[in-house]
């Protein structure tokens, strides 16, 4: 395995594990959020489950464009940074109105 391979690997699990940790942090939040009570909890749930159906929609169909277009081996990297990507803004989002 050369260096570059290694490294794309070892990016990927870093991120991840980013990735895991951002979104213990957004749980956090929401759970605070939730656990007020009231039409922001209410809110806060609906808006958390649509933006997860859509995040999902998002990945695969990118992660589908990666394999189509012969760049398969980006799809892990691409879905954890667009995962991430949504994770970052829902931390700004939840720690902006606190």
């Amino acid at each position: 395995m050369n260096a570059r391979a290694t490294n794309r690997w070892l990016r990927l699990g870093l991120d991840s594990w980013r990735l895991g940790a951002e979104a213990q942090g957004v749980i956090a939040l929401r759970l605070m959020r939730i656990a007020g009570g009231g039409e922001v909890a209410a809110r806060e749930t609906e808006l958390m489950v649509a933006e997860k159906i859509k995040a999902l929609n998002e990945v695969q169909t990118q992660m589908l464009t990666s394999l189509m277009t012969g760049a398969g081996h980006l799809a892990p990297q691409r879905a954890v940074t667009q995962y991430r990507r949504k994770v970052r803004a829902n931390a700004r989002r939840l720690t902006k109105s606190a």
